[in-house]
């Protein structure tokens, strides 16, 4: 029977989605790809398949889930199957470099950044920044994996001698700190390439800020400003507008992918800088309650009509 083949590493992460496949009763099968097999002469089972696959696998224990995805989603493109975000969804997802060069090909601005390998060269590359916040990141990462903000270069050397972490693809990245005048972020959330809603994100307590309820939020670190008291950390923005979101469709439609979210910086002078891609995003409960708006909902109608499209194709072709 044809069904809706979710493909990932963290069932936490896949729950919500499966809650909502029984909901609509749509027929569904989890494949979990920390470690498998694909048997390059055979054929792949009929259906769609939605790679929920994240940059942040190796966390969890898994670290090659990533590889093997690839491989998987080159099989599933190959026989032709309907595949939601694909083989470039992936490439994006786990490297923030590529995002990037993506992004300011379509004309979103990005901060300025600068991809590094070894420490000698962090710390060459770190002068470029002499005189200015920046920040690191990893650049295959999720959940702001590595992000700790300097505001100087001697903060930044003892960094490097005692704490830092190399990335899991050897890949640091030096970007400079843009600074928010209410210490936000927002993050405009896609499905089927349709804007769904915008949630505004506090960065006072740190960096380490993953949508998702099974997200550990007590390990923040790295505080940016002052903590404001009784304020929602997720907050879905009330009929946000903004020209990014066309320039974000774009983006989305050039690189094949159907779900995402893309997280972006307003600086005091109002000028927006777009700094994540996440193909494996998330979605906060509580923020979704308050606003009555919800993601996996959204996701699971989607999958529910992509399937039906997929069934009808199929049988047109059968009966031809």
């Amino acid at each position: 029977m044809s069904k809706i083949y979710v493909i990932h590493e963290n069932d936490e992460w896949t729950v919500h989605l499966t809650n909502r496949l029984e909901e609509y009763n749509l027929p569904y099968e989890l494949w979990h790809l920390d470690e498998g097999s694909i048997d390059l002469l055979s054929s792949p089972p009929e259906g769609i398949f939605y790679s929920r696959m994240s940059a942040s696998s190796h966390t969890r224990g898994h670290r090659y889930a990533p590889e093997l995805t690839a491989q998987v989603l080159s099989w599933l493109e190959y026989h032709g199957r309907t595949v939601i975000n694909g083989s470039r969804a992936l490439q994006l997802e786990i490297s923030k470099v590529q995002q990037y060069l993506e992004l300011e090909k379509h004309g979103v601005k990005t901060p300025r950044t600068i991809a590094v390998v070894g420490k000698e060269a962090l710390l060459q590359g770190a002068k470029e920044f002499e005189g200015t916040p920046f920040i690191t990141k990893h650049n295959r990462a999720g959940k702001g994996l590595g992000v700790q903000l300097f505001h100087s270069l001697q903060a930044f050397e003892q960094y490097l001698d005692g704490a830092y972490e190399e990335p899991i693809d050897g890949v640091t990245l030096l970007q400079e700190y843009i600074q928010s005048p209410d210490q936000s972020i927002t993050r405009c959330e896609f499905v089927g390439r349709e804007f769904v809603y915008a949630v505004q994100v506090d960065t006072s307590e740190g960096f380490e800020l993953c949508p998702a309820d099974v997200c550990s939020i007590e390990e923040l670190f790295c505080p940016v400003g002052e903590v404001v008291e009784n304020k929602p950390k997720f907050q879905v923005i009330e009929n946000f507008q903004d020209p990014i979101i066309d320039q974000y469709k774009q983006v989305l439609l050039a690189n094949g992918i159907s779900v995402a979210g893309i997280e972006f910086i307003r600086d005091k002078e109002g000028v927006i800088y777009t700094y994540d891609i996440n193909t494996n995003t998330n979605y906060n409960s509580e923020a979704e309650k308050y606003a009555e708006r919800f993601g996996m909902l959204e996701l699971a109608i989607f999958l529910g009509k992509e399937l039906d499209h997929n069934n009808s194709v199929s049988k047109k072709t059968i009966t031809k």
